[in-house]
C-alpha cells in the first residue's frame, strides 16, 4: 500500500495551556492543508497531473547516492539498489566521510519536479533508546559524478509545533527542498541534504530537544543519533564545517541549544521565529539540567571559554513580532566566538512558507558562507 505524506501549513498550533513551549508564546493559527489549498488553486485536471507527479513511486524502496567505484552509494532516490553494499572510495579530501552504513531502508513519500525524492525511514536511536521517523532528501548534485567522490553538506531541518508523528518540513508545497536546489542552481547557498527527524517522542508536551531526567533522551536523539544516521547513509564531512540546523518555532530554540551546546558538532543555525529560552513542564524538579539545556546560559559559557566560532541566522516575520528579544540576544551575545544576524521578512507570519522565503532571500547564503560545500573531482 501506498503511503501518502501527511500534508501540513506549517503554521504553529496553539499548544495546550502547561504544555511547554509556545505556551503564552505561540500565535493562533487556522491549519489549512496544503493539499487542500493546492487542489483548490489547481481544480480537478489539475489536481490529477499534481497528485500524479507528487505521489507516484509513493512507498516504493529507494535509495541515495552513486557510488564512485561500483559499490553502493546507489543512486539518490534510485530504487532497487543494495542497501548492504559497501561505498566506494572517498576524494583526497581527509573530512570526507563515505557512507559507513548499514544503510537504512528508505520509502519515497513525494518526488519533486527536478526528480530529487523525498523518503523516510525508521531510526532506532542507539544511543537514546529513542526510535522514531526520519525524512531525507538529496539535491540533484549528490547523484552528479563530478561530487562522486565529495561530501556535501547537512541541514537538520525541524519543525516548529510539536513536531510529532509527522516532520511538516518533508512536505514538499512549503518549498524548502526548492529553495534549497533554486539556491544551489544559482551558486548563491549550498546544496544541502536535508535530515527531517521528528522532534518530540509525543504530541503531548515539548521536549525542548534535551535530556529531561526520566523522558526520552530527545537531546541525544538530535545531537548524535540524527547525525550518526546521516553518515551512515550519506556522503558528509567528519568536520562541524558541514553540519547545521534549521528549525520553527520550538524547533528554531531546539536548533540553537544543539549548536551552543555542541559547537565542535555543528557551525551554524537558522531559527526562525526566535525561541530562546527552555520552557518544558517536565523540566520541574530539575532546574540545574534545565540551566544546562538554556540557551543563553550557554552562550555565555562559550563566549566565556572563547570557544569556536558558531553562526546564528535568526528570522521573523514582521505580522508575528518577536524582534525584541533577538536583538537583546544578539545585544548581550553576538560577540566574541557567536556570530548572530537578524532577517526581517516582510509582511511574514510565523509559518513555513513565510520562513522559506526567508531562506531564499537570506539565511540559505548566510550560513553557506561559513559552511563547506561539496568539491568537484578535477578534469
Amino acid at each position: 500500500m501506498h503511503e501518502y505524506p501527511q500534508q501540513s501549513s506549517g503554521y504553529e498550533p496553539e499548544p495546550p495551556r502547561g504544555s511547554g513551549r509556545g505556551s503564552g508564546k505561540s500565535r493562533r493559527a487556522i491549519w489549512i492543508g496544503a493539499g487542500v489549498a493546492c487542489v483548490l488553486a489547481l481544480g480537478g485536471a489539475g489536481f490529477g497531473a499534481w497528485k500524479y507527479e507528487w505521489f507516484s513511486g509513493n512507498g516504493e524502496a529507494v535509495s541515495f547516492g552513486k557510488s564512485p567505484a561500483g559499490g553502493a552509494d546507489a543512486g539518490a532516490g534510485k530504487k532497487g539498489s543494495d542497501p548492504s553494499a559497501p561505498a566506494g572510495r572517498p576524494s583526497g579530501d581527509p573530512d570526507v566521510l563515505m557512507p559507513s552504513g548499514p544503510r537504512s531502508e528508505f520509502k519515497q513519500t513525494a518526488k519533486l519536479d527536478d526528480g530529487t525524492i523525498i523518503a523516510k525511514t525508521r531510526l532506532a536511536g542507539a544511543k537514546s533508546g529513542f526510535e522514531g521517523d526520519v525524512w531525507v532528501w538529496a539535491p540533484k548534485e549528490y547523484d552528479d559524478p563530478k561530487y562522486a567522490k565529495s561530501a556535501f553538506p547537512v541541514l537538520i531541518a525541524l519543525p516548529g509545533g510539536n513536531g510529532f508523528p509527522a516532520n511538516y518540513w518533508s512536505d514538499r508545497s512549503l518549498g524548502l527542498q526548492k529553495a534549497v536546489a533554486e539556491g544551489a542552481s544559482a551558486g548563491t547557498s549550498l546544496p544541502f541534504i536535508l535530515v527531517m527527524p521528528v522532534l518530540n517522542p509525543d504530541n503531548k508536551y515539548y521536549y525542548d530537544g534535551a535530556d529531561i531526567p526520566g523522558q526520552a533522551k530527545m537531546g541525544t536523539w538530535m545531537a548524535e543519533d540524527v547525525p550518526d544516521f546521516a553518515r551512515k547513509n550519506f556522503r558528509t564531512y567528519k568536520s562541524r564545517e558541514g553540519w547545521a540546523f534549521m528549525g520553527n518555532s520550538s524547533g528554531a530554540f531546539v536548533g540553537l541549544k544543539q549548536v551552543m551546546q555542541h559547537p565542535d558538532r555543528f557551525k551554524a543555525v537558522i531559527a526562525n521565529g526566535g525561541e530562546i529560552v527552555p520552557d518544558s513542564p517536565l523540566w520541574k524538579g530539575h532546574q540545574a539540567e534545565m540551566d544546562a539545556n538554556n540557551p543563553e546560559k550557554l552562550a555565555q559559557k562559550l563566549i566565556d571559554t572563547k570557544g569556536p566560532d558558531v553562526h546564528v541566522a535568526f528570522q521573523y516575520g514582521t505580522k508575528e513580532g518577536g524582534r525584541a528579544r533577538l536583538d537583546k540576544f544578539q545585544q548581550q551575545f553576538g560577540k566574541g566566538p557567536i556570530k548572530v544576524t537578524i532577517h526581517e521578512i516582510k509582511g511574514g507570519d510565523h509559518n513555513g512558507w513565510d520562513y522559506v522565503r526567508g531562506m531564499k532571500e537570506s539565511a540559505l547564503a548566510e550560513v553557506s558562507k561559513v559552511l563547506k560545500g561539496p568539491k568537484p573531482e578535477a578534469g
